[in-house]
């Protein structure tokens, strides 16, 4: 193996301690013999390289003579161990049967059971149900209450798990300290990892005398009316997020609730971004000479004057009785005038009708 170290790991000579490490991993993951494209010879010298450069006195030794003095690296052409990283026992290359690679490459680098898994709190799951609400709803706003069925928190013990009036004694299985270590022997070594008591579900404490109701767990399954305010203004396919509301888990941190909204169409109106849009069916009569059209807009009527000459397909503007905003103000309502050209007219009609067409109209 080439012996510049710095030169395998790709650090200057003054990289910090950090530095050496990261470029370490970096290269540990892309060269792991486990991997594809992953070169066995290259993963030894990298380990070699870090053994050394790792370790604050073997550098030094390394820095000042070229070379590692009490047993970190076997001389060139002579037997020994070299590679090993700071503090792994490595007591030999043992066979296949003796350790599970996947599992050793995972605690190396903080994977899944190592000390960065333990660092975050367990989390319940999350919930998503759907909500339908009418049109007007959804302008306004609204409250609604549903039932679901969840794991909830132990409403007896209050998630303890303990029944009431009984105490918390010590887990045996982890002396109290909500976690226990485990030793694995790999290609790399012995290895030790952090996980969490599987006993005392990591809080270093069980009950003297389980719940009755939830069984020592601190939560049950149980139907919840939940309360869910629809703010005004929502837009239909939105989600509301209720954080905490989800399932409830022992001794973690309880998920949270979504609910999607989906908004019924309403026979007259329809929602566009900020505005609320109708269409209004007119005669001919008021178009050529104007009129005045009562309107109701939900919970309130409204007069809409109509110009004269307006031509079918123009849209009279309604402020402030759109859609409500967060800022407090509102869209507006926007009509759209519909001519509708009569089918059968009468006699008396019809001679009027070419009056006008003979006045040029």
């Amino acid at each position: 193996m080439a012996n510049n170290y710095y030169e395998i790991l790709g650090v200057p000579k003054t990289a910090s301690k950090d530095e050496i490490k990261k470029a370490f991993r970096k290269l540990a993951h892309k060269h792991h013999p486990d991997k594809n494209g992953g070169n066995d010879s290259k993963f030894k010298e990298i380990n070699e390289a870090y053994s050394v450069l790792g370790d604050d006195k073997k550098r030094a030794e390394y820095d000042t003579y070229g070379r590692v003095f009490g047993g970190g690296q076997a001389p060139s052409g002579q037997g020994g161990q070299a590679g090993q990283a700071p503090g792994w026992d490595f007591g030999g290359f043992g066979g296949a049967s003796d350790f599970d690679l996947n599992d050793i490459f995972e605690s190396f680098f903080g994977g899944g059971g190592g000390r960065g898994a333990q660092a975050q709190r367990k989390r319940g799951k999350d919930i998503s149900i759907d909500l339908e609400i009418s049109f007007q709803e959804a302008v306004f706003g609204v409250e609604r209450s549903v039932l679901i069925s969840k794991i909830s928190v132990c409403e007896k013990c209050a998630g303890k798990g303990a029944e009431p009036g009984s105490n918390l004694k010590k887990c045996s299985y982890c002396q109290g300290k909500g976690k226990v270590h485990e030793t694995r022997k790999s290609f790399f070594g012995s290895f030790t990892s952090l996980r969490e008591c599987d006993k005392c579900a990591g809080t270093g404490s069980i009950p003297e005398k389980k719940c009755s109701a939830c069984r020592g767990v601190g939560v049950m399954p149980k139907r919840e009316e939940i309360k869910i305010r629809v703010p005004s203004g929502i837009e239909n396919g939105e989600m509301i997020k209720l954080t905490g509301m989800g399932e409830a888990i022992a001794n973690g941190i309880p998920g949270d609730l979504y609910v999607k909204i989906h908004v019924r169409p309403h026979p007259i109106f329809k929602r566009s971004g900020r505005d609320i849009v109708m269409d209004l069916d007119i005669k001919i009569s008021d178009a050529l000479l104007g009129s005045e059209k009562g309107i109701k807009v939900f919970d309130k009527s409204i007069k809409l004057k109509i110009p004269a000459g307006i031509d079918s397909g123009e849209v009279l503007r309604v402020r402030g009785f759109g859609m409500p905003q967060p800022n407090g103000t509102r869209g507006d309502l926007m009509v759209k005038i519909m001519v509708r050209t009569p089918k059968k007219i009468s006699r008396k009609a019809k001679k009027l009708i070419e009056e006008l067409r003979e006045e040029g109209l």
